[in-house]
């Protein structure tokens, strides 16, 4: 038998684009997006600003112009609009539901607009629910806050609304508000197994997070591989539209399992500490700044992922052109 050469499949640049086997299209990325009361720059996230209502219509006007899949709305509340419960997340006035409809009112259908479902930003405490005395999270009287939030995100005009704070029954419970509601057309987009990682440091920069502590008792523990898979399953298992694991590039085997189960799109979140350690490297000129975030992309619908959240989704798109 004559040795087989692999090398032959390698030789020129159009022979290695002919059998590539995976390659990032600007319809399965979303871009994360920050509102805000006040634009401004993140220290720890070069590149990536905070927008106003006034203009995160722009962002998404670009954003549905490059042909991205979607874009997912943050809310920045002023920290004197921050309470115990977190009140201003389903204020109809609430920054994050005036830039829905910001965002709405200027690209209409022509991009998936969704929201983070979530009362992180907006509590005093910086947790993801409402806490008892004890300082627990309670997690079935936080499931109340989020259909309330989840139906007021969706008036302000979310496509997918998207529950990120592991509360055990947050799909059910935000599934069946919905259909309560008539809103048999508004997606879920599940952060299903979501660890507690130490790569969120910027994001809690960018939305000026007042957390104490940890959120270890509701998020994952990040040695643990099979409990993404059961998260996931529990959530596909209550009516998700879509399931996500975050962060993704450090937790690839998860992504791969998720997707292997998975009957709905799988999505990944290239998360803010993931950026901001490629952004540093390369502005020492350490690593080559496009080849490291396109690999970095590329790995992750390699793993699986068919939705991509990244900072770096507009520019993609253009090198994707």
């Amino acid at each position: 038998m004559m040795p087989m050469r692999p090398r032959r499949l390698r030789t020129t640049p159009a022979m290695r684009r002919l059998v590539r086997e995976v390659e990032p299209r600007a319809s399965q990325l979303v871009l994360p997006v920050f509102v805000a009361e006040r634009e401004g720059a993140i220290s720890s996230m070069p590149g990536v600003e905070r927008h106003t209502p006034g203009t995160v219509g722009r962002v998404a006007e670009l954003a549905a112009a490059a042909g991205l899949g979607g874009i997912m709305l943050f809310g920045v509340p002023d920290d004197a609009d921050k309470d115990e419960r977190g009140s201003a997340g389903w204020a109809d006035t609430g920054i994050l539901q005036r830039g829905l409809r910001a965002v709405r009112a200027e690209v209409g259908d022509d991009i998936v607009v969704m929201a983070d479902t979530c009362l992180d930003e907006f509590t005093s405490h910086g947790h993801c629910g409402f806490l008892t005395d004890d300082g627990r999270v309670d997690n079935d009287e936080t499931l109340a806050a989020y259909v309330t939030m989840a139906l007021a995100q969706v008036a302000a005009g979310a496509h997918v609304v998207s529950p990120s704070g592991m509360m055990d029954g947050q799909v059910e419970a935000i599934r069946a508000g919905l259909e309560g509601a008539g809103h048999t057309d508004t997606a879920i987009l599940a952060y299903a197994a979501k660890y507690a990682s130490s790569f969120y440091g910027p994001f809690r920069e960018a939305v000026t997070s007042t957390l104490a502590g940890d959120r270890k008792t509701y998020q994952q523990d990040p040695a643990n591989r099979r409990e993404g898979l059961r998260e996931a399953e529990l959530d596909l298992a209550e009516g998700a539209d879509m399931v996500m694991v975050k962060p993704a590039g450090y937790y690839l085997d998860v992504v791969a399992d998720v997707a292997a189960i998975s009957d709905v799109p799988v999505a990944a979140y290239q998360v803010s500490g993931e950026y901001a350690m490629i952004e540093a490297a390369a502005e020492r000129g350490w690593l080559d700044r496009r080849g490291a975030v396109t690999e970095s992309v590329t790995a992750i619908v390699r793993a699986g992922a068919d939705i991509v959240l990244t900072y770096w989704a507009l520019e993609l798109a253009g090198w994707m052109k």
